[in-house]
């Protein structure tokens, strides 16, 4: 995935989260597509519209059987994106969002990381 090393996203986190925790933010695949995407940027910030665009290519890219073909996929993404997963993801503590700018800053989480790159992978193989 990312070769370069993360400029300062890191801040402290309370706790690590569990093993549980980890398994089931991973469990979707279009929140792991999201994952992907902030943990690629070098500050890992995106804009909404970036998410969109890149878990919508890849859902195209692993899973094209179960991509629908419509006009309406990207706004079916979006809406996923901005009521389930990144909320989710932020209550995790792995992000946060800005709703005024419609961005999202990733914060560091190593032990999803270790998980995050393992899915990625096997992803990639599949």
């Amino acid at each position: 995935m990312r070769e370069t090393e993360r400029e300062s996203t890191q801040r402290a986190v309370e706790a690590t989260p569990s093993l549980d925790r980890v398994f089931d933010l991973l469990s979707n695949r279009r929140r792991r597509y999201a994952l992907y995407t902030l943990y690629e940027q070098p500050d890992g910030v995106a804009t909404i519209d970036e998410l969109t665009d890149r878990v919508c290519a890849f859902d195209r890219q692993f899973a094209p059987s179960e991509t629908a073909a419509d006009d309406d996929f990207q706004q079916v993404v979006r809406t996923e994106l901005q009521h389930i997963h990144l909320p989710k993801l932020a209550d995790a503590g792995v992000l946060e969002q800005d709703q005024r700018t419609e961005t999202v800053r990733y914060w560091s989480q190593p032990t999803l990381e270790e998980w995050l790159e393992h899915a990625y992978h096997k992803e990639q193989r599949s």
